[in-house]
């Protein structure tokens, strides 16, 4: 085999054992823990392949070595980038607006959203709202769209959650 075709060959091997790599940390994370088992039996076989090929060639070449360091780097990008579209999940989003908004959180209710809030004491003693969303996932463009209608300066954390009972979502 051609140099070249080497290094075609494990670069794209290693975006796609990379990538299931990627897929297996998301879903452990996420508790899925069999698809996780399986997907990574998958990923160590072609790492094993790859990894082998890339020792035993008879050619000697820093190029395979960039081959391989790149498959891992663009495996990387692409495996958390599909990861992001493909495996949905809940999501927790505290924002603080910077006055009490009673009223106004009924544009994110209206939006189909679920809000908990309280009132809240800011810098300078100033009283804010303080909001609790659950939502999910793919759904945050359109939450932050509708907090931002209220207070383009809230201050919002957006974090993965890993467990919900009860409640409402969207």
């Amino acid at each position: 085999m051609s140099l070249s075709l080497l290094c075609i060959k494990i670069f794209i091997t290693r975006i796609v054992d990379v990538s299931l790599g990627t897929f297996v940390t998301v879903l452990t994370v996420k508790n899925k823990r069999l698809i996780a088992t399986l997907i990574g039996f998958i990923d160590v076989i072609i790492w094993f392949m790859v990894v082998r090929e890339a020792l035993n060639a008879k050619i000697n070449s820093i190029w395979i070595a960039l081959s391989y360091a790149g498959g891992y780097a663009a495996g990387t990008f692409i495996g958390a980038t599909l990861s992001n579209v493909l495996i949905n999940g809940k999501i927790s989003v505290q924002v603080v607006l910077n006055y009490l908004a009673s009223d106004e959180i009924e544009k994110i209710r209206d939006a189909g959203f679920a809000v908990s809030q309280v009132e809240c004491t800011g810098k300078d003693n100033v009283k804010k709202s303080m909001l609790f969303i659950e939502a999910e996932k793919k759904h945050l463009k359109d939450l932050k769209k509708a907090i931002t209608s209220i207070d383009e300066n809230a201050f919002v954390v957006v974090n993965e959650t890993k467990y919900v009972e009860n409640g409402f979502f969207k």
